[in-house]
């Protein structure tokens, strides 16, 4: 039977015969059956969205605490260099004779030696 087959020649298959064929193959694809045996399937890409909408929230979570640490970082390097400034011009020569002044120091007239023992 098979020889017989492989002797019949098959019609050649019109455009229209094609969409009907492929909208019966999409029709057999949607069947209650078909979408029953690829519930598992389903399911796992149900599952691959909700951890892909689950690590979309937390990159975009580490994205805000990022930006909040970065400008936090900014504003403490500010504090820092406004202090550094400020020490610096306490500790100018000038600032120190003033301070001193004001405590009633008065500056050394003879120049400081050194003490030593025999």
């Amino acid at each position: 039977m098979s020889t017989e087959e492989q002797n019949i020649t098959r019609e050649p298959v019109t455009p229209a015969q094609q969409v009907r064929a492929d909208w019966r193959k999409l029709g057999e694809k949607l069947s209650y059956k078909a979408i029953v045996s690829n519930i598992p399937f389903i399911c796992f890409v149900a599952v691959l969205c909700v951890f892909y909408i689950g690590n979309s929230h937390h990159a975009v979570e580490i994205q805000r605490d990022m930006n909040a640490q970065t400008k936090e970082l900014r504003e403490l390097k500010w504090r820092y260099t406004d202090v550094q400034s400020q020490l610096i011009q306490a500790r100018a020569e000038a600032a120190v004779m003033k301070k001193a002044q004001e405590s009633g120091l008065q500056p050394a007239v003879m120049p400081a030696y050194k003490i030593t023992m025999k």
